[in-house]
């Protein structure tokens, strides 16, 4: 049995719109599937523990785990106290960031000028669906951006490029614990995260398959002694 055939039951299918934030509680063992739908767009993400948002997505101790920058097939999203939170088993895109951070009102107008403050950015988005949960801006954390491309050079620059990602890539994680997902469909547009055109993108969950009972076979009925 593949991994991914140890899920069957869909329970959630929801289309995030553009430049809009979005939250779940999802439980252990179900995999979620995030879509890119029309390509080329940024999902800004944020991971806590169910029952201690005090535990939360680390991307200092992930990249440190896994001695890689990117987010892609294999990794293990580890929290802050070095537990693992989900795993990464299917990526379409095979390129995913966890060093840039999230866009902000404040980030924008210093690399995009005056002009910018008062447009939209994922920090807003994150602290609006923070506040349905008891949480303000302080529990804003290092984030992953799905589906954005930032290249490291060998001297530890990077940048913000132009996305990868073709319609309908999509990544799946499986989650390791209850786990509170806090999303922000980037609405930025002053960089080429979302190719300058914020779009939406799709979330499927299902539940894992019942697995059979030790020393029981699938498909066979067990004859009455």
């Amino acid at each position: 049995m593949t991994e991914t055939s140890a899920f069957t039951d869909l329970v959630l299918d929801v289309v995030i719109p553009a430049r809009s934030p979005w939250s779940h509680v999802m439980r252990r063992g179900q995999k979620m599937r995030l879509i890119d739908i029309e390509g080329q767009q940024a999902v800004d993400a944020l991971f806590y523990s169910a029952a201690d948002t005090s535990q939360r997505y680390s991307a200092q101790d992930t990249v440190r785990e896994q001695g890689s920058a990117y987010i892609g097939l294999g990794t293990r999203l580890v929290s802050n106290q070095g537990v693992v939170m989900a795993r990464v088993v299917e990526d379409s895109s095979g390129r995913h960031d966890t060093l840039a951070g999230c866009c902000s009102c404040e980030s924008n107008v210093v690399r995009f000028g005056e002009a910018t403050r008062y447009q939209h950015a994922c920090r807003e988005n994150f602290v609006l669906e923070l506040g349905r949960y008891g949480m303000g801006k302080r529990d804003v954390a290092p984030n992953v951006n799905f589906f954005m491309n930032v290249p490291i050079d060998d001297a530890g620059n990077f940048a913000v490029l132009d996305g990868i990602s073709p319609p309908g890539s999509y990544i799946d994680l499986v989650a390791e614990m209850d786990l509170l997902c806090v999303f922000s469909n980037c609405p930025q547009i002053n960089n080429p995260s979302n190719d300058f055109n914020p779009t939406p993108v799709r979330v499927m969950i299902w539940d894992a398959a019942p697995q059979p009972a030790p020393g029981s076979q699938p498909g066979v009925k067990e004859l009455d002694a």
